[in-house]
């Protein structure tokens, strides 16, 4: 077990087991890497891009830490006079069941399922420690008497391990890919990191053109404006604003994306 797929500091052992109840196939923005995301559109359903931007004052010296993580994931833009790193994510959107999901609560396409549904409810951020509380499944699931899941902060699957680090591998080697669809999208508004993210919901066709290899999602991205920040919280927009950054107070109008945020907003709403 590689430190990279370990959650720092955690000494106890993680217990689950699958009881089928569905409940983490039901209502999700389900992560995917490109090649998951086309399948995904050509089976007829939907994908989302979410957006968050870190400003960028400086390159961390650990590649190992946090900031170093994130860099890998991301990739470089500016916003105005701030240097940002946008994270770009590529999620399968359903209310209700998942479109693959049986009567039986089995996959459909179990041979072929994303790897974020191979790894769950294992984590693949390393940062992120592993709470059964704030996972989908029933109290069952996490019983002592279930196998053991994690160990010290690491699963103890190796075939999970493997697909932990095949999903990060290709986070940050599809960074590029993801900035280029940006760019043939026309997508220039990215929440600011921690407080949410910005969505948008482009038409299958369109998204599924620009990450097709050889589209115009594969080439150098072109010349743009600035990246624009987005929070609903006014403090946040005027410190993005004081360091030379382009801020702006929830969703602009007219740039087809929505506010999701992780944070109260101005007025205590969400």
């Amino acid at each position: 077990m590689g430190a990279a797929h370990r959650v720092r500091g955690r000494t106890m052992s993680v217990h689950f087991g699958c009881t089928l109840c569905g409940r983490c196939c039901h209502g999700l923005r389900l992560p995917l890497t490109a090649l998951e995301a086309r399948a995904w559109l050509r089976d007829g359903h939907d994908v989302q891009i979410l957006c968050e931007a870190i400003p960028w004052l400086g390159e961390p010296e650990d590649p190992s830490s946090l900031a170093g993580y994130r860099r890998g994931r991301s990739f470089a833009a500016d916003s105005g006079a701030l240097a940002l790193r946008v994270v770009v994510i590529l999620a399968a959107r359903f209310a209700g069941a998942c479109p693959n999901l049986k009567s039986d609560m089995t996959c459909g396409i179990y041979p072929r399922r994303p790897l974020v549904c191979r790894i769950y409810p294992a984590e693949i951020n390393p940062f992120r420690e592993l709470q059964p509380a704030a996972k989908a499944c029933p109290p069952e699931a996490w019983a002592p008497t279930q196998p053991v899941l994690e160990r010290d902060g690491a699963p103890v699957d190796p075939l999970t391990r493997e697909h932990i680090g095949a999903y990060r591998a290709l986070d940050a080697a599809e960074s590029g890919l993801r900035e280029r669809v940006c760019a043939a999208l026309n997508i220039d508004c990215a929440a600011v990191a921690d407080e949410g993210f910005i969505i948008y919901s482009p038409a299958r066709e369109r998204l599924l053109a620009a990450l097709e290899p050889g589209s115009g999602g594969s080439g150098t991205p072109a010349a743009r404006g600035p990246w624009r920040l987005v929070s609903h919280r006014r403090a946040a927009v005027a410190a993005i604003t004081a360091i030379g950054g382009v801020g702006v107070l929830g969703a602009p109008a007219g740039a087809g994306c929505e506010y999701f945020g992780l944070r109260p907003a101005d007025g205590g709403e969400d």
